[in-house]
């Protein structure tokens, strides 16, 4: 393929990962109202790190594993943010839900 063969492809698969992308925040969106039924808190580091060792199994590559982890922080920080603002904007939901610790991490 040619350099415009190539940039046509790249631009499907990135219409694809944002389809994937906004799938997977409208999912962040669904466990935030749950989170809020529960009163779970936002930030569960255990299940982040669930997500990141599944991103590293799954790595087919050529990406080292580190830079896709890195490429999934900064995903489950939106996603994160995505819920506390959920969680923020109904009423009566706990204040710790939807401020952060001054670790930069939900408590």
């Amino acid at each position: 393929m040619d350099i415009e063969a190539w940039r046509r492809k790249i631009d499907e698969l990135d219409r694809q990962i944002v389809l994937l992308i906004s799938e997977r925040a409208a999912a962040a969106q669904e466990i935030g109202r749950l989170k809020r039924t529960t009163d779970l808190p936002v930030y569960e580091p255990n299940r982040e790190r669930v997500i990141f060792e599944n991103v590293r199994t799954h790595n087919p590559g050529p990406l080292p594993d580190i830079e896709l982890v890195h490429i999934y922080e900064r995903i489950v920080d939106v996603m994160r943010a995505l819920q506390r603002n959920e969680l923020a904007s109904r009423p009566g939901t706990p204040a710790n839900l939807a401020h952060q610790n001054p670790t930069g991490k939900d408590q």
